[in-house]
């Protein structure tokens, strides 16, 4: 099933940015606990094949979500979302960045300012993320990663997890 729903990914090289507004089969609430709620988020926030588990999670302003994005091979990429603020089933701002099993960053890769807000479009949510790097290099350094591929397959997750959570 194909649907006519609204994606599209912007690179602002100048900018350093990345925006990507993407269209939901579902209402605002049920897409903000998706994007909020550890148990949603472990069933949808990986590009296929892999997988992704929590280690801990406290959304709140000065909380953080250290989780691991996990291959078939069982091999563990770690992230680290720091959250800055939070307006419920608006908007939130955090700091991503990849670390080590611990939650410790690691300096050597980007990492970047995420600005997420959630808005309605008729029934349909619309989340619209603005994703700042500190430079164009570090841009290009996720664009190569393959950022956009990831992005991609790791939505088309969402969708299918919507579907069922709609019931």
């Amino acid at each position: 099933m194909k649907n006519n729903l609204q994606f599209d990914f912007i690179a602002d090289k100048e900018k350093h940015t990345l925006t990507i507004k993407r269209e939901f089969l579902a209402g605002r609430q049920l897409v903000w606990d998706a994007y909020t709620k550890s148990e949603l988020l472990d069933k949808w926030f990986a590009p296929k094949p892999m997988t992704t588990k929590t280690k801990s999670m406290d959304f709140s302003e000065g909380g953080h979500w250290i989780y691991a994005m996990v291959e078939p091979s069982g091999t563990e990429y770690w992230g680290r979302m720091d959250y800055e603020k939070i307006t419920p089933i608006e908007y939130y701002m955090g700091w991503d960045g990849f670390c080590d099993e611990n939650g410790t960053l690691n300096p050597a890769l980007p990492r970047a300012r995420w600005d997420v807000s959630f808005l309605e479009k008729g029934e349909n949510a619309m989340v619209e993320s603005v994703i700042t790097y500190n430079s164009a290099a570090d841009l290009e350094t996720v664009l190569q990663m393959g950022m956009e591929e990831g992005l991609i397959s790791t939505m088309e997750r969402l969708d299918e997890l919507l579907v069922t959570l709609n019931g």
